[in-house]
């Protein structure tokens, strides 16, 4: 169990809940990082009392500098304020809850430092997995997943050989539009697209969710933190949220993990591993269940889960490019500047019309992220 952290997107939908889970564990944060949310970045401040703030922006960071003023604690701004928030001295584990790939040099900081890296920020293993995998054993930092599919699969191959896995069973609920043809989609609002069934999450991972994108960066981020190829990957609808992923070993047998959907409870795993706590979340009651129902996905309404399992096969910088040409279109359709199916035309001509490249280098993946980000803003 870790004894202090820096949270990374602190101001976010997963960095709330972890200060929930750290203040219910009773242990200390050291630092925080967030962005504009300069009200409750101040209040979690106050509250907290880490030593360490960061603000990405860097407007806010001055903004936020000046109501701190009586207080002891360090603000500083900007890229170098999140890296320095990540390896911060006083924290042993490291919690990515940044959005975007911006959460990638940070995470690849904490990792020199061999903190333990309670990892929620998707794109940094979708952008440079690779990479970040092999700097880890490297230097012998630790990578548990928040994600509660991959904390699932975590949790379902602990004790258990490498060459007793047959498959990963990635489940994902469908999203909001489940069943709903991609021509009825043309008219989606932002509202209903971050109107999820079954979870509470930020905007930008809700709309994921409900194109599926979410289930595709999942599917590439399964690939990496476990070592497998995409053909040792199936994704499952499963409507409920209740089965939260499964493995099947080679001799047919499924283990699977099951939990009520709150993201509190893999958060809480995460900072516990390999020890177990009473939580203070609901618990799963199944005379209550009405049923459990699995599903295909259906790709052709789901364009975006298809394309990321497409990049997956392809590699290189391929799941770079979609990754972050979604992100902006995400945040486009979020501000009424682009119509909900258009999200995956930007993805998929972004991956078309830049090469992907085979590369570790840092300063590789990050010309192909920024391409790909100029591509959308320029063509949609």
């Amino acid at each position: 169990m870790v004894k202090s952290l820096s949270i990374l997107g602190s101001t976010g939908s997963i960095g709330r809940q972890t200060v929930a889970v750290a203040e219910h564990l009773g242990m200390r944060v050291a630092a925080l990082a967030g962005g504009k949310k300069i009200d409750l970045l101040e209040e979690q401040a106050r509250r907290l009392h880490p030593k360490l703030v960061s603000v990405f922006d860097e407007d806010a960071a001055s903004k936020l500098k000046t109501v701190l003023a009586d207080t002891d604690i360090k603000v500083l701004p900007g890229m170098e304020g999140l890296i320095e928030a990540a390896v911060f001295d006083e924290a042993d584990c490291v919690v990515t809850a940044v959005s975007g790939s911006v959460g990638l040099k940070p995470t690849l900081a904490a990792i020199e430092q061999k903190k333990r890296i309670a990892l929620a920020n998707k794109e940094t293993l979708v952008c440079a997995g690779t990479l970040v995998m092999k700097h880890a054993k490297e230097c012998g930092a630790e990578i548990v997943p928040v994600d509660s599919e991959h904390a699932a699969i975590f949790q379902c191959l602990m004790g258990r050989q490498k060459g007793e896995l047959s498959k990963i069973l990635l489940t994902g609920s469908g999203g909001p539009f489940r069943g709903r043809k991609r021509e009825e989609l043309e008219n989606v609002t932002p509202q209903q697209a971050v109107s999820h069934p079954n979870w509470n999450m930020g905007a930008k991972i809700s709309v994921d969710s409900a194109t599926m994108m979410n289930k595709g960066l999942e599917f590439i981020e399964a690939m990496h933190l476990f070592g497998v190829t995409p053909d040792d990957i199936q994704v499952v609808v499963h409507p409920q949220s209740v089965i939260h992923s499964m493995v099947e070993l080679v001799d047919g047998t499924v283990i699977a993990q099951l939990g009520v959907p709150d993201m509190g409870i893999p958060i809480q795993f995460a900072l516990t591993y390999p020890d177990r706590c009473p939580s203070m979340f609901e618990k799963l009651e199944f005379s209550k269940l009405k049923a459990l129902t699995f599903e295909e996905p259906d790709f052709e309404s789901t364009p975006c889960l298809k394309l990321a399992m497409d990049c997956a096969r392809k590699g290189g910088t391929a799941a770079c490019i979609m990754s972050a040409a979604n992100e902006v279109a995400v945040h486009m359709f979020l501000r009424g500047e682009l119509g909900y199916n258009r999200i995956y035309d930007a993805a998929a001509d972004a991956v078309e019309a830049i090469p992907s490249v085979e590369t570790s280098d840092l300063d590789e993946i990050i010309a192909a992220d920024t391409a790909a980000r100029e591509y959308v803003k320029e063509h949609f």
